[in-house]
Formats: C-alpha cells, structure tokens, sequence
C-alpha cells in the first residue's frame, strides 16, 4: 500500500484526502487547522503533528495550499521538506499559485534527484468530494506519469499541460474564464428577476440555449435554484471570493508579464474586489457575486 502525506485540508483538500483513503491509499494528513485534521481522521486518514511528521517515509508527497508562499516555505523554508525528503519521493503540490514559484520548487526538487510536478485541479469541493476533479499537470512526462494513479483517485481528467509551471498557466486561464462566466451568469439571471422572471425557469431556458455555461449549469449563483451548491446555503463553503481574488490576481501578473490583452479579466478583477470590500464577502462562495447584483430588500 502506498504511503501518501496530504497537506492541507481544507474544503477542497479534505475531500481530496478522503477520497485517497477510500482508494486504498495509506494517507497521513496534517493542517493547522484541528477541525481539519479531526475531519480527516473521521475520513479515514492518520494524523500528525506537523508538515515534516506526515512526510516522513511517504511515498507521496501532496500539498494544497492557499498561496505561493506557504508553498514554498513548505518545501524550500529553513526546514523544507526537500531537505529531507527520499530520492523515490513524489511530490505533487495542487495548489494554485504563480507559475514561476511552481517552478522554482520543481527545480529544487530535481536538484536534490526528487521528482516533483504542479497540479492545480479545477472543478470545485462537489468534484472534490465526488472525485471528479480535473488536474492541469506541468512538469517531466515520467513524472507526470507516476502520478497519474494518485490524481485517478481523486479525479477524472488528468492533463499533462506541459513542463513544470504549465499546470498553474493552465489553472489562472481556465479561473479567469470561471470569473467572467459567474459574473455574466450573475448579471443575466438579476437582469431576469428584476423583470418578473423566475429565476429557475429563466436557469432552465439558458442552459438549453446559447447562454449555457459551467456556472449556470453546474453551480448557479441565484438562491434556491440548484440543491447542493453554495448559493442554497448562504454562499459558505467552497470556493472562497477572497481566493478568487488571489488567482485573478495571478493572472493579471501573468498577463502582463505576457504582455496579454485581458479586459474582461481585468473587469472580472475589479468586481471581484468590489464586492470583496466587505470582509466578510471575502469568505463567501464565489458565487456570492450574485448579491453585487441584487437589490436591497424594500427596492
């Protein structure tokens, strides 16, 4: 049985972790959050007392976290894991971060002989915990390949999108195009609400016409509509607008480091901080952007 060590357990990790488990896997687990590492060990996964304790004699190294530099501090800080980490150790780091830091670690690792790729995943915490996601991988193909068991547990599409930091251009692409579709869906579906549509009956009318899109059919931002995503709970749980906020921002370095034309990444940007204003907007679902749009009660 294959040792994993899963770092990072949050509302996509955890589901990833469990799901690992439910695969066969031997998985050990931290976070520093204890309701995290206590949820994990409901699921199934042994827990340890930090980063480099879960590290030790695994297999698989998997991180998810919520920014560039804990990665790097992760595995490049004064008590790195690279430092200690066998040669046969795989290490696949799935957070969404700039493409340059995935590459800075992925050197590292192959300096010290340690195989190690990005693969940012996409299809947020229902894929998660269906284990359905899709993974944007960048890095060596044997790499890549000797992954592909692990990414199978938790996902149903595997991309080798090319060398190391591919995975992560893929990711801030495909997020941007996330933002700019919920905000469209957002504004289509307040624009029919506010003229006397139902906004079931005008959800429905899109998905089978031209307006259909992965936001309107898979994860509607209008209250009441869809069961099971976050606008039907308040917009909590799953993807967090303040981490949104964070990949827009990669991509807009990115853009320009590319010298990119990206205007409607760039409005998406600006709306998303608009409405992150409030800090307690930032914790909110994504989808949340629906309430931008909507009128005070009494209007």
């Amino acid at each position: 049985m294959e040792k994993v060590a899963f770092l990072g357990l949050g509302n996509m990790g955890g589901p990833m972790a469990a799901n690992l488990v439910k695969a066969g896997y031997s998985v050990t687990a931290f976070d520093p959050a204890a309701a995290a590492l206590e949820q994990a060990v409901k699921n199934g996964c042994s827990a340890a007392a930090s980063a480099a304790e879960a590290a030790k004699g695994a297999d698989v190294v998997l991180s998810m976290l919520p920014s560039g530099a804990l990665v790097k501090e992760l595995y490049l800080g004064a008590r790195g894991l690279l430092q200690a980490l066998d040669r046969d150790t795989l290490v696949i780091d799935s957070s969404t971060i700039a493409a340059n830091d995935a590459r800075q670690v992925i050197a590292a690792a192959g300096e010290r002989g340690i195989r190690a790729i990005d693969a940012p995943v996409s299809g947020g915490t229902a894929a998660a915990a269906a284990g359905t996601l899709s993974f944007m991988c960048g890095g060596e193909a044997d790499a890549v390949d000797a992954a592909r068991p692990v990414l199978e547990a938790m996902g149903a599409n595997i991309f080798h999108a090319g060398p190391a930091g591919a995975g992560q251009v893929a990711k801030i692409c495909n997020n941007m195009l996330l933002a700019i579709h919920m905000i469209g869906t957002a504004e289509a579906l307040q624009l029919g609400v506010d003229n006397g549509l139902d906004p079931t009956v005008l959800s429905d009318i899109m998905k089978a016409s031209s307006g259909g899109n992965w936001s309107l059919e898979k994860y509607n931002p209008y209250p009441g509509v869809m069961d099971g995503v976050p606008a039907s709970r308040g917009y909590t749980g799953g993807f967090a607008v303040a981490l949104m906020l964070k990949d827009l921002g990669l991509a807009m370095d990115t853009a320009a480091g590319s010298a990119s034309s990206t205007p409607l990444g760039a409005l998406a940007k600006n709306l998303y901080q608009l409405h992150g204003g409030d800090d307690k907007n930032q914790r909110l679902d994504f989808s949340s952007i629906q309430n931008l749009f909507r009128r005070p009660a009494g209007d």
